[in-house]
């Protein structure tokens, strides 16, 4: 059987570049697409030669770029899309609403109009946990829990997973939504981790940052918290498994389209979404301590 190609959107990112690790690994032609707004090109490319054995296929565009996708459809002919391009830091989508919604929703309208062109029809789709309500819901929150944004960057979030939807039932995509908590760590090899451009977003970025010197120190914001310690409680979830859930995410898909073709009866919409976290948390303060007893 030939090997499956795919598209990764964002897939010299932290996640994006975890996940075409393992794709490449299980036998799939990864094709990776990027704008380099967050990303080290070199470093993350050698990382992924080094891990698969491959030289990685790259190109540098954005999604919201129809004629270059456009293109980028017609000349490699995809079987599915893996789609992580999105901004994602809450604070800064706070402050430029605009980009948000322009870099993460257009883009996704931008990619799924060339998917629906080049009959493109399987994605996995990058969500996220600040789509639920965390006022109303108890953690650990489940798929059916109720949905409420705070921040632009959320509901930049939930806007695509509505998006996706109507695809799934009015375009007959096939998707599956993960919705996943807070990514940590790094490859276990040491060659791919979360390296962003700048002062990072996420605390253990920062944390490795202030171990190395490159920042003075680390700021705890809240520590009136209804937990233990005062700070704030977030599930941590490690990178090689997060991006292990999307390999069996497309897995998934690719049997549920065995099954339709197998079946009498007419095939129902394809649209699933799935949580991705380890249903248990830990304190600011709590990782703290742990990078300091990591890293003396």
């Amino acid at each position: 059987m030939d090997s499956k190609k795919l598209l990764i959107t964002g897939g010299l990112g932290y996640i994006g570049s975890h996940t075409a690790v393992l794709f490449s690994n299980a036998g799939y032609d990864c094709i990776l697409l990027d704008n380099l707004s967050n990303t080290h090109k070199d470093s993350v490319l050698a990382g992924i030669r080094e891990l698969t054995g491959k030289d990685p296929v790259f190109y540098e565009g954005d999604v919201r770029d129809y004629d270059f996708l456009d293109e980028l459809f017609e000349k490699e002919q995809f079987d599915g899309v893996i789609h992580f391009a999105a901004k994602k830091a809450v604070g800064e989508s706070c402050h430029d609403p605009f980009l948000y919604y322009d870099n993460n929703l257009n883009g996704t309208l931008t990619l799924l109009e060339v998917m629906d062109k080049h009959q493109v029809k399987k994605l996995i789709f990058s969500s996220s946990a600040t789509v639920y309500d965390a006022e109303k819901n108890i953690p650990p929150f489940t798929e059916t829990d109720r949905l409420n944004t705070v921040n632009p960057y959320g509901t930049t979030k939930l806007a695509m997973e509505f998006l996706l939807k109507d695809m799934a039932f009015h375009k007959g995509f096939e998707v599956v939504c993960l919705r996943y908590f807070n990514p940590v760590g790094a490859h276990h090899s040491g060659w791919l981790g979360e390296n962003p451009k700048g002062i990072p977003t996420n605390l253990v970025p920062f944390l490795l940052k202030v171990a190395k010197k490159e920042i003075e120190e680390i700021t705890v914001f809240g520590e009136d918290y209804p937990t233990p310690d005062g700070s704030c409680i977030r599930d941590y979830t490690h990178i090689e498994d997060l991006a292990q859930a999307h390999v069996q995410a497309y897995a998934y898909l690719e049997e549920q389209a065995t099954h339709e073709e197998l079946s009498e009866h007419d095939s129902k919409a394809s649209y699933e979404i799935f949580n991705i976290g380890t249903g248990n948390g830990k304190s600011v303060k709590e990782m703290i301590t742990i990078a300091s007893s990591v890293v003396g």
